[in-house]
């Protein structure tokens, strides 16, 4: 845990800052996008924006697929997983995402089917390896991943999987 706990240490983290404002010219504003809402919270939680240079511009960005997936899509995945002869398959980045009262992490440990894959085609594989059951792809991320999850619903109409579902979640 080391290389995390380095970077908990004011001194360092102190120093990190002096080092980028040292690397800025001071004439010049620069701008930089937290992408993902775990960013920018931990900007503010942990006061870090007070030790960046004031030319220095922090712009909260889209969020992450993940960080900004909608409650009520959770909480429909969540409904889901209960639902007899359901197979929820997901990236593990979903996993904690919460929904109104539960997370798919609790679901899970309370015995709802619910795989982490790396892929959409692991997903594929698992519905034709369970064809008594139905398997629903969670498809969270940005419009980039939505090629992958088409070529992979080619690729089930081509094997004739039936029990292949994708609940889509992309984001621009």
């Amino acid at each position: 845990m080391k290389y995390v706990d380095e970077y908990r240490d004011r001194r360092i983290a102190t120093g990190i800052s002096r080092a980028v404002g040292f690397a800025c010219r001071p004439e010049r504003r620069y701008n930089f996008m937290e992408v993902c809402g775990t960013h920018t919270n931990t900007f503010f939680k942990f006061g870090l924006k007070t030790l960046i240079p004031e030319n220095i511009r922090l712009l909260s960005g889209p969020g992450c697929p993940v960080c900004v997936t909608d409650v009520s899509y959770m909480d429909n995945v969540i409904r889901l997983s209960g639902m007899e002869g359901i197979i929820i398959a997901t990236f593990g980045d979903m996993i904690r995402v919460p929904g109104t009262h539960s997370s798919l992490y609790k679901e899970r440990t309370e015995g709802r089917d619910i795989k982490i894959v790396y892929s959409s085609l692991d997903a594929l594989k698992i519905a034709e390896t369970n064809p008594s059951k139905k398997v629903v792809f969670l498809a969270v991320g940005f419009e980039t991943t939505s090629p992958t999850v088409a070529l992979t619903l080619i690729a089930a109409r081509k094997r004739r999987v039936r029990n292949f579902y994708v609940y889509v979640a992309h984001k621009l």
